[in-house]
């Protein structure tokens, strides 16, 4: 039985991938030792999402507790598998700027000693299997900043003029000279050790630079994973913080399930060290304010927050990504979700028994 090794198993688009080859006939061996709980708390704990898996998978899915910062215990995974290994999808990672702050070595030793690790375990075991990561919009840095922006009433929007403008941002853009926070730093650290592997070692590899990447399955918290926390604020009464930029920041949000059709659009006709934009693009993004308004309207509530001026370091202002290169080379591929309220209206259906109020 062809294998696909998953780390972050148990996140976001990590169990989307693990129950989409679980249920295509592969054997998924899952990666994940809810570091999301030790980064954000109890709240942001992925275990529940690890018992939906093993309750649809059954034996088709092997849990794994493993830590991808240790080589042994890698390698011990892949050794008992090797040529069997078809694929193999890295999203584990610290995800939040401000977390980085706080402990820039665990960062940087996740997000990039850790794809080390899994890109040396995939050229020593299996090194025909195609390698699928999970980057960021962050290692362009802040430079999206220096954009020629326009502000509207309940958003910032690019200008009109500007060539960017009709497809979002292209992966042309340059990730020098700019602040990238040391989260960014760290991802873009293992984003090029990933290109390096396909060119080097030629590698079947992709690298995934994601907007918002969301569902009704994600674990939001405060620092990580705004649309599933919004609504979970929304729902619950928490108060929610809007931090600068008068809450009109942009982003693109792509919904989970079209991010899985993107990895199997990938893994059946892989090139080597291809990077590609990945977000809702031009035709699903929202900023702040108007993300409040659609979970409001939704909800029929009225949510409690508040603002404050101080941003987040080395964050955008605007960024939606432009996903030409991706349809162009998979022209199949496309957004199936049609805007940002259909994804909310999603979480909210989903999550009506664990976020009662």
């Amino acid at each position: 039985m062809s294998i696909v090794i998953v780390t972050g198993s148990c996140g976001l688009i990590g169990s989307e991938a693990a129950l989409f080859y679980g249920k295509s006939g592969y054997k998924v061996v899952g990666i994940d030792n809810d570091m999301r709980q030790y980064f954000f708390g109890k709240d942001a704990s992925t275990r529940w999402n690890r018992e939906r898996i093993v309750a649809a998978l059954g034996d088709r899915y092997e849990d794994n507790s493993v830590d991808i910062r240790h080589p042994e215990a890698v390698n011990e995974i892949f050794a008992r598998y090797t040529s069997d290994i078809a694929l193999v999808i890295h999203t584990a990672a610290q995800p939040s700027h401000d977390w980085a702050a706080e402990e820039p070595f665990t960062d940087f030793t996740i997000n990039a000693n850790g794809t080390l690790v899994m890109l040396e375990a995939t050229r020593r075991y299996c090194p025909e299997a195609v390698f699928v990561h999970f980057s960021t919009n962050k290692v362009y840095g802040d430079r999206p900043n220096a954009l020629p922006l326009v502000e509207l009433k309940k958003r910032w929007e690019l200008n009109p003029d500007h060539p960017y403008f009709a497809r979002g941002i292209p992966e042309s853009m340059s990730i020098d000279e700019s602040m990238h926070s040391l989260f960014g730093a760290s991802k873009l650290a293992g984003d090029v050790l990933v290109q390096e592997y396909g060119r080097y070692f030629d590698i079947k590899s992709a690298v995934f630079r994601g907007g918002v990447l969301s569902g009704p399955q994600h674990s939001g918290a405060q620092l990580h994973g705004f649309p599933s926390y919004l609504m979970k604020c929304a729902m619950t009464g928490t108060p929610y913080t809007i931090f600068g930029y008068q809450g009109k920041q942009v982003r693109d949000v792509i919904h989970s399930n079209d991010v899985i059709s993107a990895i199997h659009a990938f893994f059946q006709n892989p090139g080597k060290a291809q990077v590609y934009n990945l977000g809702g693009g031009r035709q699903s993004n929202v900023s702040m304010m108007e993300g409040i308004e659609m979970c409001q309207e939704i909800t029929g509530k009225k949510m409690d927050y508040s603002y404050t001026d101080r941003h987040r370091q080395g964050d955008h202002i605007w960024y939606i990504s432009d996903l030409t290169r991706l349809q162009s080379h998979y022209p199949e591929w496309k957004l199936s979700y049609p805007g940002v309220r259909e994804i909310f209206q999603e979480i909210y259906a989903f999550n009506q028994k664990r976020w009662a109020a």
